[in-house]
């Protein structure tokens, strides 16, 4: 039995002002918008085009806000946990950045690498901190800098991906609310699917790996599409049948922001009404591990104290799973 809940008690949101939008996109490779949108849903995206900033700036600007917004005191600020695939340096963490930048003297952070699944880890990973009673508040934070790995030669990527951030403060509560449950999986086998084949320690950048143009995402659409439907779909089912939740029990859903066709797959499944999911894929694209707290943030004014929300992401890894969890609070 568990002492405490944790509840998320505010979000806060950033995305870049610079938009390219699918006409943008026309100029560089040969694609209309009309294809683009019939095979993602995606109308335009954002892009942080301010020299020298990258995860950590959008991160920085996101928790700022969260922390206005919540009335909360920095110095009261345990952990941060940042989930991004695109940190501002393979060391330090990008956390560390924003522990800093947003004066949380008292807190320590470290980054969470899940790809588009990271999100949803990192929500899990800090509500368990809290329900072990050794923290009180946690703030989880996603914000990727997508475009910077995006290859504006390839047609079939280079349409898919935005900028962004955003984050979520977690506080211990004794109330039915908050993270209720979770599942989460990853599989190996994935890695030929989707990748970024240089710049780890396995490849170093080197003049063939950037001549190659290895440090772009490199995705095969068709297989990721098929896991990520199937993936996706079982673990909403499992949360939803652990949990004794039907089709109607469910105030939001919450999905990654990849395809709008994965998008309507999933709710097909499960069968929930389309007023009832969060999409916003047609402005920002896929945001990796930060389009599912953009869509809370987005939809934040339209939350109520005890709404049921199923979060569920896929991504890279593979790396896929759910999050049950009630709202804690109506709009302030």
């Amino acid at each position: 039995m568990r002492n405490f809940n944790a509840v998320i008690t505010g979000v806060g949101g950033y995305v870049p002002e610079k938009v390219i939008t699918n006409e943008d996109i026309c100029k560089l490779v040969d694609t209309s918008n009309e294809w683009i949108i019939s095979r993602t849903g995606i109308k335009e995206r954002r892009k942080l085009d301010i020299p020298g900033t990258g995860a950590s700036f959008m991160g920085t600007k996101a928790v700022q806000e969260l922390i206005d917004k919540t009335g909360t005191n920095p110095l009261d600020i345990e952990v941060v946990i940042c989930a991004t695939s695109t940190p501002d340096y393979i060391l330090p963490a990008t956390a560390t950045i924003i522990v800093e930048n947003c004066g949380l003297k008292n807190a320590y952070g470290w980054d969470l690498g899940a790809a588009c699944s990271g999100f949803i880890f990192a929500l899990t990973q800090g509500a368990a901190l809290i329900e072990a009673g050794r923290y009180k508040k946690v703030i989880v934070v996603a914000s990727e800098a997508m475009t910077t790995v995006t290859n504006y030669n390839d047609r079939t990527t280079c349409a898919l991906f935005g900028d962004g951030s955003a984050a979520v403060l977690l506080e211990a509560t004794t109330e039915p609310f908050g993270v209720i449950d979770s599942v989460h999986y990853t599989d190996g086998s994935g890695l030929s699917n989707l990748h970024i084949k240089a710049g780890g320690s396995a490849k170093p950048a080197c003049h063939e790996s950037i001549d190659n143009e290895e440090h772009f995402i490199y995705q095969e659409g068709q297989a990721v599409f098929k896991a990520a439907v199937t993936r996706l779909v079982e673990a909403s089912e499992e949360i939803q049948r652990r949990n004794n939740l039907a089709p109607e029990d469910v105030t939001w859903v919450v999905p990654h922001q990849a395809n709008m066709r994965i998008i309507d797959a999933i709710v097909r499944y499960m069968k929930v009404p389309l007023e009832n999911v969060m999409i916003n894929i047609h402005k920002y694209g896929n945001t990796s591990s930060a389009t599912i707290p953009i869509c809370l943030w987005e939809w934040e004014s339209k939350l109520r104290k005890g709404d049921v929300l199923i979060l569920s992401a896929f991504g890279a890894g593979f790396s896929w799973g759910s999050v049950y969890l009630k709202w804690g609070y109506d709009p302030k």
